[in-house]
């Protein structure tokens, strides 16, 4: 564990404006809430902080097939709810659509959490648990068309194009499980993939191939949106031959991977050069009382359930660090 070496000036706790808790859990997707209904249950007093609602990106997942318990499979705004009840069922606090900008360790059992509310919470412990953003392209057309016919978000944006034409750009697991969702009401559905084959999982794949609908392209770089006031297409170079094409679209939809939302933990924890934050097989981080779980944490498969087993390790090893303190 790192030591805490803190002047009298910069290192005295803050009065804690939004209180004092045994666990400050920063994010409500799948981990952060099966840490929060494990700690409540124990009688610890826990709070949630959301920069936006509760759910995660999971609650944005139109079918969760692969989750235990539910063979039918489920929505996942209704699976993120059933956790949201569970955990407040327990105890749980939780705030939404409030920033954490700063972690701010002060010794072994106070960790400050400050928030863009102004607000600075104190924690016994502080759990890590916000998960993973969309990534962007980065090319021309991608930020001055967001909102006018591109978005990251199918679940959420995806009724808006109902039997029109839609690009997905990226053939993983998050583009064809959205493209499926999309081919139930869009006119067409066209997916371009930079790599020369789909890393989705088979099953997704031949539900999309099988689809009289969609078509797929492979081994295509994109090198721009096209479109003044809103999209109209999508230019591509065939990396193979250099040839470059445009797609015709009404509405484009980017699923290329995600970066972990890490930023504001700068010099506290340590990272991987990819920004994802290093912890144990206990959840914990190099700093006491400090941990980081889900799809935010390093060499972890984003998957919901080791999500949510991440939430559970978390919370036992949280139980037996809060009682060492209480002696």
């Amino acid at each position: 564990m790192l030591d805490f070496k803190v002047s009298s000036d910069e290192g005295s706790a803050q009065a804690p404006s939004g209180g004092l808790y045994d666990v400050v859990i920063v994010g409500a997707g799948p981990a952060g809430m099966t840490t929060a209904i494990y700690t409540s249950r124990d009688g610890m007093k826990t709070l949630i902080l959301e920069r936006e609602s509760v759910g995660g990106l999971a609650a944005t997942t139109e079918l969760i097939e692969n989750f235990p318990g539910f063979p039918e499979g489920v929505s996942g705004a209704d699976l993120m709810e059933r956790f949201e009840k569970q955990a407040r069922r327990f105890g749980t606090e939780i705030v939404e659509f409030n920033e954490v900008r700063e972690v701010r360790p002060i010794k072994k059992g106070l960790i400050e959490v400050h928030t863009e509310s102004g607000d600075v919470f104190q924690g016994k412990t502080v759990v890590i648990a916000t998960g993973s953003e969309p990534k962007k392209l980065n090319v021309p057309g991608e930020q001055e068309l967001f909102g006018r016919g591109l978005s990251y978000c199918a679940t959420c944006d995806g009724p808006l194009f109902r039997d029109k034409d839609v690009v997905i750009i990226g053939a993983g697991n998050s583009g064809l499980q959205e493209g499926l969702q999309l081919l139930e009401y869009a006119k067409s559905v066209t997916f371009i993939e930079f790599l020369p084959y789909s890393r989705a999982e088979k099953i997704l794949q031949d539900r999309v191939k099988a689809h009289p609908k969609s078509q797929m392209f492979f081994n295509y770089r994109v090198t721009s949106i096209e479109g003044s006031d809103k999209v109209t297409g999508v230019k591509a170079v065939n990396r193979e031959t250099g040839e470059e094409k445009l797609f015709p679209t009404d509405g484009v939809f980017i699923y290329v991977g995600y970066a972990p939302y890490s930023k504001f933990l700068d010099g506290v924890v340590e990272v991987n050069k990819w920004g994802y934050v290093v912890s144990d097989d206990k959840m914990r981080t190099k700093v006491a009382g400090l941990y980081a779980i889900g799809d935010v944490r390093a060499n972890n498969p984003a998957q919901l359930s080791i999500a949510v087993g991440d939430g559970a390790k978390a919370a036992l090893d949280i139980r037996e660090f809060v009682q060492e303190l209480a002696k």
